[in-house]
Formats: C-alpha cells, structure tokens, sequence
C-alpha cells in the first residue's frame, strides 16, 4: 500500500549512506518516516553481480556473499576518495560507482514507497570526512540520478533526530561509531541553528574491524583443534566472517554466543564441523583497545570545543555498534551521563536526513515519534556490598531505562548454593538499586536445575514488546533447561502515549503517589511455557545417545518458538514452513534432510532476531 503523501512541492529525500548499512527517510503525513521495502528499513551496503550478470544490492547481495564472495563488494565507504578500482566479479568500478548502486537501490525503495519519483536526496558523511570524501559521496549521488541538495554530517543529522525544548539552547556530544567510520563531535543548538562546535575520529575506525579481532579469535581456535589454516579459503573465511557478525550481534544482548559451522572445510577427505563458543568478556578483551582509541578523540573533541564534560546536556549514541554494552558503560564513565537511547542508532542518522530534506523541501517536519521503555526492567539479585557484606535484595536491570522497542536482553547469573535447583525469580521495574524501592511487576519460580556446585550459571532473558508485553526466559546454561512467562502491560498506561507524558508520569513512581506493586500484579499474567516440550527435553540432555546433529536441530526448534513474536507477518508463512519441515525431518527425516532443514530455518532466525 502506498503511503499518503502531500503532492505541493518536490519531494527530497534524506539518505544515510552508511559502511555497512544504509537508509532512507522522507516527509510523511507529518512526520519523518524511514523508508520501508518488502518490512525492511535498514538495508545492508553491500553489492554483488550474480553469476548470470544480475546486479543485486542489499539483502540479496549480503546473502550471496556467502557463496561468491569474490563477487561482492561490502564496506566500500572505507573507500570513497581514493583513487582505486575495485573487482566486482570480472568487472571493476570506482568507489563512487559503487556506492552510486547503493543509492540507486536505496532511490527505488524511496519511489516504491512514496508512490512518486524523487530526484532529490540529502546525503551524510561522517564529520571526519576529507573534501575528496565529500566529492565523492556527491558524484555518487549524480551517478545513481539525484540532485544532491546538501551533504551533511552525521553527527548533525543525529542531533536533529533527538527532539529538544523550543526555545532553548543545548550541547550534545555525539558519539558515532558504524560499521567502518568513526567520529565524536560536540553540537550546539541555539535559536534553531544546529552548529558541529569541533568534530574528531578516524575514518577507518569501525565494526569491520571489531569483526576483524573475533574474526582472527575463531581462526586460531580453529587452528588450534587441529585444522588447517583456512584465510586463503575465500568461501569458508566468509561463512566465518557471518558467524562472527552474528556472534557479535548476540554478545550485545547476551553474555554468550555460540558459533557453529557445519562442513566448513575437509581434512583427511573428512568434512570439519566447527563449533565453539565466546564469552562477551573475552569479546571485551579483544576490542577494548579500539574502544579505548576512540575515548581519545572524546577528549581531542572536547578539548577543542573548550567543553568539559559537565557542560554536555546530553550524550547521543549513533551507530550499530553503540549497541556493545562496554561502549554504553564507558560514555557514561567519562562523561557522567547514561547516553540517550530514546532514538534507534541505526536510524537516528537517517530520521536527521529525512528532517532536513524536509525543510529543504519547505516543510514544517513535524515531530519524531518513538516508543520507548520509560523504565528498567530486571530480576531481584543478591550481590555484594561496599562493606563486602550480602545485599539480598539488589535490583540488576537487564532492559534499562529509555530503550527502544522492541528490545531483548539477556544477562548470566550465578547459583549461590551447592545443588540449587530452582530461583524464585521475582521482575521489577524502576531505577533504585533495590527492589524496596521499586515496583515489582511478576514472579515465577524456575526449578529443575541441575545438582551442580555454586556457579551454576543461569541465563535471564527479557523481551519486550511494542504492546508492553513483557516475556521473561530463564535457562540453565549448562543444559538448556528453560522456564518461560509472559507479563501483559509492562509499560502500564504509558505504552502507546507521547514521550514527553511517558517521562512526566514516570517521576510519580518516585513521589507519595508511587503506585503499589499489587496494582501493577493484577496485570501479571503467569504463564507456563516449555518450548516445543518434546524438543526442548530432548535438547536438554534427556537422551545422552542422540545424534548431536538431532540436538542442535531440537535446540534451533526451541530457539524458533522463542522468536516467534518477532516474526513479520510477511515471513509468518515461511516460518511456519520451516519449522513444521524441520519437526518432521527429526521424525522421518535422514541427517541430510534434518541438517538442510536446519540451515534453512537457521538463516530466516538470524534476520528475524536481528530485526
């Protein structure tokens, strides 16, 4: 269905042409809007030439990389200004030439959507973008058919997309890492003008080289089992190049990621199956230089802007990357403020495009409308005090404050007993560091762990919805032992409501009128769930004789059925599918038709978890 758009002027469209991910917004109905193609919003910068000639861009493209990777193209904004050819297939092309197909596509998806042609585009760059840079972003622009109104920064974008008071003035420092730039910028608002008081980074610092670092890490482990050293092997360095993206990606929200590949290359004329798995404290380890690398341009930029740390108003987190929770962890260290998450990272730059193309365009933008969590939401925990004594009733938040929905989350835990097999698991939402004082909204009792020494660790996963539908999961790590409940209205009466009334009902929670936690219990709904019960018991290690492969086809039905929320109702037809198939390949199936169809539902997972 086509959007409603006004037809009075010529539509101008704002793009974030970024290293590993673009977008598109443009004025709707008054608002900005990211563009949307097929329920997708953000598209991956990548390029391939199939083998029949066919050009593709986005998706498509990101999964050919898998098989022929030597004819595809990714991060190629790593590249802009320079004068080099790259292969693309048997062909070779410009940077510009590149990232003109990118903006073609994205051009394309912008016309699909508004029902109209668009010929005219805003672009950003990184702050710390070189002049050639900046030219070669505009030829690529003209290349793909716009006329390009404004190249703009990102960090400028950015600030445009966090609504701030009328009338006053504010500094923020934006802090943006991508997939292969970087740059820190401290921005003033005054009388509407927004103004990049002192820019600095590298341009060549990014999440490609975060998945360079666990890259390697996979390789010498591999090395280490015995196998041969496979980086001259294109095609298994790219299947292990996605896994260690998506092992990324889940370290984000979970304290571990498991990386496994199946038939990743032959020794001996025997197929290798790789399997291993990476704590989010090594994943730390290895990339804390580079985070480290970039708190010196914080300080170079606050140096040059003469602003210290308390004269910020507000710390802005862009990029996909500002996603890793030692990055959040470190912004608020240095600089004494919890970085605002109230605007997507990934779309933040796009939604500022959209904004100024729309006042390029003669258009009052209207507001920017997100829904976000206005509370923490986590666990009672016992922990340790200043004094080294026990606190008993500590408050660890796993979903904070201001975070975006849909979000899920999920932190490790540790039994406290010698042989303790249940956590009377007890949900709060608030702030304080005890649950005294915030407001519990569910409990439920998780049982059956094993017959383990203290330490036995424990996975607690929340998810929650747009609805306010709050699911909680905890796993027994050692076994894949889960309990799962749903809590209906998390949000209470704030879901669905403006942002500012979000916040300003959220300071009664603090006051005399704070309401009781039995108020917020009569919407709590218990819910007993054991995912796909014959599956899961079974992946648990009820039946130590089974295939391993049958093991991990129980745990990815397990892990479907966790997902099943998230899916669109454009791909609700070929889950279904794939589920069903897999539930019946485990039946009657061979280890082919089992192992194909895991492969299958395993790769429509990752996209919709990552959505």
């Amino acid at each position: 269905m086509k959007n409603s758009l006004t037809l009075d002027s010529e539509m101008i469209v704002g793009i974030d042409l970024g290293t590993t991910n673009s977008e598109a917004a443009i004025f709707s109905n008054g608002n900005i809007v990211v563009v949307s193609f097929e329920g997708e919003t953000i598209m991956p910068s990548v390029v391939s030439l199939a083998p029949d000639g066919k050009l593709l861009v986005g998706t498509q493209a990101r999964n050919q990389r898998l098989l022929f990777p030597e004819r595809t193209v990714v991060s190629v904004k790593r590249q802009m200004g320079f004068d080099e050819e790259i292969p693309l297939g048997d062909k070779k092309f410009r940077p510009q030439e590149i990232s003109a197909m990118i903006l073609r596509e994205l051009k394309t998806r912008a016309e699909l959507f508004a029902g109209r042609p668009i010929n005219r585009c805003v672009i950003t760059v990184p702050a710390y973008f070189s002049d050639s840079q900046r030219q070669a972003t505009h030829d690529a622009g003209v290349i793909a058919g716009f006329k390009v109104e404004r190249i703009i920064n990102e960090p400028t974008a950015a600030s445009l997309a966090f609504a701030a008071e009328p009338g006053k003035s504010r500094r923020v420092l934006v802090y943006d890492l991508g997939g292969g730039t970087f740059d820190v910028s401290i921005v003033e608002t005054r009388d509407g003008v927004t103004e990049v008081l002192a820019s600095h980074g590298d341009p060549r610092l990014g999440g490609d080289d975060f998945d360079r670092l666990l890259l390697n890490e996979i390789v010498e482990a591999l090395i280490r089992d015995g196998n041969p050293d496979i980086r001259s092997n294109s095609v298994a360095m790219s299947r292990l190049t996605t896994a260690a993206i998506a092992a990324k990606h889940e370290l984000s929200h979970a304290p571990f990621a498991k990386i496994l590949e199946e038939n990743l290359l032959q020794k001996n004329g025997l197929p290798v199956n790789f399997s291993m798995e990476i704590s989010r404290e090594r994943y730390e380890e290895l990339v804390n230089p580079l985070i480290e690398k970039t708190f010196i341009s914080v300080s170079q930029a606050l140096s040059d802007a003469n602003c210290r740390a308390s004269d910020l108003d507000a710390v802005i987190p862009v990029g996909g990357m500002t996603r890793t929770p030692l990055i959040l962890k470190r912004l608020e260290e240095t600089l004494g403020r919890v970085p605002r998450q109230d605007v997507h990272p990934d779309l933040a730059v796009a939604t500022g495009a959209g904004i100024m193309a729309a006042r390029l365009s003669g258009h009052d933008e209207g507001k920017v409308l997100v829904d976000i969590t206005p509370y923490s939401f986590g666990p009672m925990v016992a922990s340790e005090g200043s004094l080294g004594l026990p606190i008993w009733n500590a408050f660890s938040p796993v979903i904070k404050k201001g975070t975006p929905l849909p979000v899920r989350k999920t932190e490790v835990y540790y039994t406290m007993v010698d042989n303790q097999t249940a956590w009377n698991c007890e949900i709060y939402q608030g702030e304080h560091q005890l649950v005294d004082h915030n407001i519990r909204i569910g409990k439920f009792t998780a049982d059956g762990f094993s017959n383990l020494p203290a330490g036995n660790k424990i996975l607690c996963t929340l998810e929650l919805d747009l609805n306010g539908i709050l699911h909680v999961t905890v796993v027994e790590k050692a076994t894949g032992l889960s309990k799962r409940v749903r809590i209906e209205n998390a949000l209470g009466a704030m879901a669905g409501k403006d942002l500012d009334n979000a916040r300003a009902n959220l300071d009664g929670f603090f006051g005399p009128n704070r309401p009781q936690a039995t108020e917020n219990e009569r919407s709590f709904i218990h819910e007993m769930e054991q995912l796909l019960p014959k599956h899961a018991e079974a992946a648990a290690g009820s039946n130590d004789n089974e295939p391993s492969y049958k093991v991990k086809a129980r745990q990815l039905l397990a892990r479907a059925m966790a997902a099943r929320n998230a899916v669109t109702p454009e791909d609700l037809a070929e889950y279904e599918t794939l589920t069903a198939g897999l539930s019946s390949s485990l039946e009657n199936g061979s280890e082919t038709d089992i192992n194909a169809a895991v492969r299958e539902l395993d790769n429509l997972l990752y996209f919709i978890e990552e959505a």
